[in-house]
This record gives C-alpha cells, structure tokens and sequence, in this order.
C-alpha cells in the first residue's frame, strides 16, 4: 500500500487530498483546503501555504505527490499569482523528499471520468464514487483528489510498462 497526496494549487485555497492505494484499491484517508487571507501580502500568504502543506505533510507522511498543472487565463496577474502557488506546491513536497508528479487538467478529468471536458460537479460527482465515505465539503478539495486518483492510475499503468506485465 502506497499513501499519495494531490494539490490543486491556488492562492486564495489550495486544495489536497490524500488516499491510500492497494493494487487497483482506492481509500480516501482526508481531505480540505488551505486557505489565505487575500488582504494579506502575496509573501505572507505563500508562507501560509507552505507551512500548512508541510504539516500536512509531516501529519499524514504520504510517499509521492502530485500537482495540477497551471491554466492560463487571460488576466496575466492572476495567473502570474496562480504560479506563485504552483510553486509552493511543488517545492515543498519535493523538499520533504517526495517524489512529484505534474498533470494537466484535461488528463485529470479524462482519468477520473472518462473524458477530458468533464465539468467541476461531474470530476466531484466521480471523486465521491470512486472514494466512498468522503465527505468533501470544497470544489478544491474535490480536484486535489481527482489528481490524487489521476496519479494513482498513471502510476500503476507505469509499473506495469516498466515490468513488461500486462495489466488485467
């Protein structure tokens, strides 16, 4: 069994979310935000983000990580401070020693539903099925899972590539 965490990055919230995987088992195991003052400085509010990954991390001490990639939008100072984010989260579970991984949203969404133009609620509706028992009260939750998940298959077909098995 392997416990994995995912990040769905964000400045205002930052969502996770952890699961532990056996074979093709998935098991919800927690789930939130972490969410910044936005009359704080950007400074301040990277701090926050990153000490409360770290302690999640240090709390639940999952063996791999994984982010999901940043969009563009087209105002460039929100997307600039969506980096910022993104940053954070890669850093801080690769300083904790983890190994991470990046997805694209299109490639969460096709992992978890079926099809890359899936909506917030279907991605949501899909994370409560395929992880029973999971209470996920925010959006950003929900995407921090479904990359957790994401991860959870790209990572098991890998093993079976690397090992030359076909998979069932």
């Amino acid at each position: 069994m392997i416990r994995l965490m995912g990040i769905d990055p964000g400045l205002r919230f930052m969502g996770w979310g952890i699961i532990d995987v056996d074979g093709n088992r998935l098991k919800h195991v927690a789930d939130g935000v972490i969410a910044t003052d936005s009359g704080e400085s950007v400074p301040l509010r990277l701090c926050e983000l990153h000490g409360g990954l770290t302690r999640l991390i240090e709390h639940y001490k999952p063996l791999e990580a994984a982010v999901e990639e940043t969009y563009v939008n087209r105002n460039g100072s929100s997307t600039l401070k969506l980096g910022y984010a993104r940053g954070v989260a890669l850093l801080t579970p690769a300083h904790a020693g983890l190994p991470v991984a990046e997805y694209g949203a299109m490639t969460v969404k096709r992992s978890v539903v079926g099809t890359g133009a899936a909506t917030k609620e279907q991605v949501a509706m899909m994370v409560r099925r395929l992880l029973p028992g999971a209470a996920i009260l925010k959006a950003d939750a929900s995407d921090a899972l479904a990359v957790a998940i994401c991860h959870a298959h790209h990572r098991e077909s890998a093993r079976h590539v690397a090992s030359g098995t076909r998979m069932a």
